[in-house]
């Protein structure tokens, strides 16, 4: 359950972090609102995620994954260009954020 919520909070800080973006130095109320909101939420998860998993682990995961969808959404809206290297690094971020998962030990 843990690993959810982390990995939940990481899709939020994706959110907040394009919604930063948008907000145009927090001119623009929809996406100031909108990034106020995902940081809050993106924050109490991983206040939660971490009474469990190791500060460490938690946020390498929490930023890996929320920095890769950030990128992923920038090249898909067109907003970032695709690059091959890009895609390379992405994918090694990933395979590390998978590897620190199984690095620590089972829980129930």
């Amino acid at each position: 359950m843990y690993w959810a919520i982390l990995l939940a909070s990481a899709v939020f800080e994706s959110v907040w972090a394009v919604a930063l973006g948008l907000s145009e130095g927090f001119t623009n109320p929809w996406a100031t609102a909108l990034f106020f909101i995902a940081l809050l939420i993106s924050m109490a998860g991983l206040g939660i995620a971490v009474k469990e998993i190791p500060i460490g682990t938690g946020y390498s995961v929490w930023v890996g994954v929320g920095a890769s969808l950030t990128v992923i959404y920038s090249m898909v809206t067109g907003a970032e260009d695709v690059s091959l290297l890009k895609i390379v690094f992405i994918t090694g971020i990933i395979l590390a954020v998978v590897g620190l998962k199984f690095t620590e030990p089972k829980q129930l």
